[in-house]
Parts: structure tokens; sequence; C-alpha cells
């Protein structure tokens, strides 16, 4: 066992979240690196050191590029506002240090495609956190796709609706900017898992509408929601849907897919289930049957020996966190990479093109 000095850039919601995570990992996975809280970073020496106290790291300081540069830090969490991603990531990559960063990484396809380019010149693990695909049930519905029990996928819907944008609190950043919008901020997320269950997109229609012109006497002037038909490039159809204005979803991280051979169902307001359809059963037995997640599912024992007591939010989190160490400890990538992350990004510039001209947009022209 050898500890790894951890920096973590950003201390609010995800930057505790990644703290708790780095703190618990190694005692629920048995990692072989063992990550120390050596260093986080905030935008003031003030804050950072409110959060060094409260997460229990070592060190604090009000500036990320001390953080980056400090040769006493040995891997990097970027958990700051997308406008920050690529600047830390890239400084931090060229210092030869592993990153993981936020999604949907950057503010910017240029963003994206800056880190992406980085990544590669140093040869370091990198990669995105997008949680929710990690679920037990949700990697155990990937599994199941990849071995073929849904025969060959013929459709895909995909949604991640919240409802926090009918607030009249939400925070001010959130009213402006297109990265800031659902289809920057929410929607990556069923984007991420649609590249994950079914594969690459190859052509799409988007619109993308703004419900709210004014919340909390402020204008809007980014989206509130966004819908699109895709074609995969191994043919399927799909669809997908994000919103931040979709009234009593709070959690609307929701898939389904059909297959030839079955069909899965998923909701993330009960992450702990997966509905799976067999095709091949008697006619008189056909229908959904829910499959609660236990031991047997992937990442779910080490939390838990009892299976239908279920793993939460912060979990997937840990999860994170040991496939981000296992690809330092091991010096292989683990999806998803910034390569992976990019992908995403495409899908992003894709919808906002088809919305401006009207037309279906091939991913191909999205370089």
């Amino acid at each position: 066992m050898k500890e790894i000095a951890v920096g973590i850039v950003g201390g609010g919601y995800m930057g505790k979240a990644h703290s708790v995570a780095m703190a618990a990992v190694g005692a629920v996975f048995a990692t072989g690196l063992r990550p120390r809280l050596e260093m986080i970073a905030a935008n003031t020496p003030e804050s950072a050191e409110r959060y060094r106290v409260a997460y229990g790291f070592a060190r604090a300081t009000g500036n990320w590029r001390d953080l980056v540069s400090d040769p006493g830090i040995e891997a990097v969490v970027i958990a700051s506002p997308q406008a920050t991603h690529r600047e830390i990531a890239v400084a931090a990559l060229d210092r030869g240090l592993p990153v993981m960063c936020e999604k949907p990484m950057g503010a910017s396809l240029e963003d994206a495609r800056a880190m992406v380019a980085a990544a590669k010149r140093s040869g370091c693990p990198n990669m995105v956190a997008y949680n929710y695909i990690r679920t037990p049930a949700s990697q155990y519905a990937r599994r199941m796709v990849n071995e073929g029990a849904l025969g060959r996928i013929t459709w895909f819907r995909g949604e991640h609706t919240e409802d926090f944008h009918n607030e009249t609190d939400v925070a001010a950043w959130r009213y402006a900017g297109r990265a800031n919008g659902c289809i920057g901020d929410l929607a990556p997320h069923i984007f991420n898992a649609a590249l994950a269950l079914v594969g690459p997109v190859d052509s799409l229609s988007a619109r993308i509408e703004t419900v709210h012109e004014r919340r909390g006497g402020r204008e809007v002037t980014n989206d509130d929601q966004v819908q699109m038909m895709v074609r995969f490039a191994n043919g399927a159809m799909g669809h997908l849907f994000g919103s931040r204005v979709a009234t009593g979803r709070k959690m609307g991280y929701a898939y389904e897919i059909a297959g030839t051979a079955g069909s899965i169902r998923f909701d993330q307001e009960d992450q702990n289930a997966l509905w799976y359809y067999d095709a091949s059963d008697p006619p008189e037995r056909r229908g959904f049957r829910k499959i609660l997640a236990g031991p047997a599912h992937p990442d779910y024992l080490p939390f838990c020996r009892g299976p239908g007591h279920g793993t939460g939010y912060q979990d997937q989190i840990i999860i994170e966190a040991k496939d981000f160490l296992t690809a330092i400890e091991t010096g292989t990538q683990v999806w998803p990479t910034f390569r992976d992350g990019l992908e995403v990004r495409r899908i992003v510039e894709a919808a906002f093109a088809s919305h401006e001209s009207g037309s279906w947009i091939s991913l191909d022209d999205i370089i």
C-alpha cells in the first residue's frame, strides 16, 4: 500500500463530494494507492482554509496555480466551474500529473480539444467524472448490452430531467452562458450514458428551448431544455431529452434500451433497481422483472453484503475515485477519458448547430 498526495481544486458541492470520496475510497475498496488529502484550492485563502478544516486537508491555498505547481502534489481533481477546467487541466498535465475533471470537461468544444491534446502530450491518466453511469445497476446494464443479452440494439430513450430551475433562488450564474444551461450542464450526463450503453452517435436533430425567460427578477439567456432525435452509428434509433424545469422530477436520469432479444429500463430515482424484459420467456411469463442491485453486481459488495440494501450518490463518487486510483496505479486509462469527454462535447455542439440550422447534423461535421 502506498500513499498518494491528492490536490483538489474547488471546495463547493462537488469539491466536498470528491474530498469525502478520497478520504473513504481506500477503506471501501482496499486500493493499492491510498489518497492523502494534501491540499485544497478555492477562490480565496479564507474559503480554502474553511474547506481545509472541514474536509481534513493538510494545506490550503487561494490560488489553484500554487496547488498544481506544488512538488508535493501527485494527482489533481478539478471540481471548479467549467470555465476554469481547461487552464487547470493543461497546467497539471503539462507538469506530468494525473487529472480527474468534473463533467462535462471545459466550457466549449475548443476547451475540450485543448484538454485532450494536453492529455495526449503527457500520457498521464486522465478521467472525466460522470458519476451516474457508475451505479452498480447501470454498470450491470452496460455489461448486459455488451454481452448481447438484449440482442441487436434497435432503440434508446434517455433523459436527464430535474426541476431546480423552477425555483426563484437558483444561483445567478446558471442564468447565462451556454455552458451553464441545461444542454451544457445537465444533459451531458445522459449524452454520456447513451455513448456508454449504445455507442457513438452518427447524426442528430435537436430543438432547444428557454421556458422561463425571467427567473427571480433576472433575465435567463440560456436554455432550459433540449430534445433530440438521434441515429447511432450501429443503426439504432434514439431520443434524448434534458430539462431543468421538469416539474416534480428531482433526479430524472432515466433510460430505456430495446433490443431484438430483450429490453432494459432504469430510473436514477430508484437507482438500485434495473427492470429487464427477456423476449425468450414463454408467453405466460413475459413481462419486465425487477433486478435489485446486490453483491453480484459491479462495485456493490465493497459497500454492502446485503442485496437490495442499496448504494447512494456519494458511493458513485467513491467508485470514481477508485477508478481514478486504478488508472494511476496501473498506468492505464480508465473510461471515460478526456477523449471520451470530447465525444460528449461534440454532441452538445451538434445539438446547437442543429437547432440553429433547423436540420439534421452529422457528427462527422463536428471535429
